[in-house]
């Protein structure tokens, strides 16, 4: 089995930023893309950015040009860099990834616990 596990949400002031993070651990074998997705109250998970193991980049139009996501494979870890942040990126952000494990070398979609980012004054 594989597990996702963020950290580095909270609270922020419109314009701060925060730097999420997420590893995966357990019986891996490989992991493809990586990325994080995000909910707010009321809406349907919405894809934020998303990144390959070559590091291959997606964004959403809304987070272009100020989140940046990033990967370090040796670590299984990929973060995401937020800056400029407003109220509407209030959400929980979940951590998402392709990966096979170790034992049966089946491939799977996994997804972490989530966590919250609030951005308020």
């Amino acid at each position: 089995q594989v597990q996702l596990v963020e950290s580095g949400g909270g609270l922020v002031q419109p314009g701060g930023s925060l730097r999420l993070s997420c590893t995966a651990s357990g019986s891996i074998f490989s992991i493809n893309a990586m990325g994080w997705y995000r909910q707010a109250p009321g809406k349907q998970r919405e894809l934020v950015a998303t990144i390959t193991s070559g590091g291959r980049t997606n964004y959403a139009d809304s987070v272009k040009g100020r989140f940046t996501i990033s990967r370090d494979n040796a670590k299984n870890t990929v973060y995401l860099q937020m800056n400029s942040l407003k109220p509407e990126d209030t959400a929980v952000y979940y951590c998402n990834a392709d990966a096979s494990d170790s034992g049966s070398y089946r491939w799977g979609n996994y997804w972490g616990q989530g966590t919250q980012v609030t951005v308020s004054s």
